[in-house]
């Protein structure tokens, strides 16, 4: 779980403290990067709550989803479609998927926590 919101803060700092620019012509490349790698963490932190997260298929599947996303932008732009859209399409409804299935994960959780509580507090009394 620390690879993630390890990635994610030094992110977060390198974007702060730097000034680069990012040519206009790179926008729809970009967009689908971020979107990919936002994927991927969502996708890890729901392996992690699952407690089935490995380092290996995070790492991997970071740089695959990044790579075949720009890769289907590129190709898109060099034959006159906007391929980055199923890109864009496909990760997003992932990123909502995990989304969703962390909350319920989390909900789950708290709500067990919530019932052993009231459990141990009315065997005290």
């Amino acid at each position: 779980m620390w690879l993630p919101l390890l990635g994610l803060i030094l992110g977060i700092g390198l974007g702060v403290l730097t000034d680069l620019e990012i040519p206009a012509v790179y926008e729809n490349y970009l967009s689908i990067a971020v979107l990919a790698a936002l994927d991927t963490m969502f996708g890890g932190i729901r392996a992690q709550l699952q407690q089935v997260y490995d380092d290996k298929v995070f790492i991997t599947g970071f740089f695959f989803n990044i790579a075949l996303a720009a890769g289907l932008a590129f190709l898109g732009v060099h034959i006159g479609v906007d391929l980055y859209l199923a890109a864009i399409f496909a990760f997003g409804v992932r990123l909502f998927q995990n989304i969703a299935v962390i909350r319920r994960i989390l909900i789950t959780k708290w709500e067990e926590a919530r019932i052993k509580k009231s459990e141990n507090s009315s065997e005290s009394s």
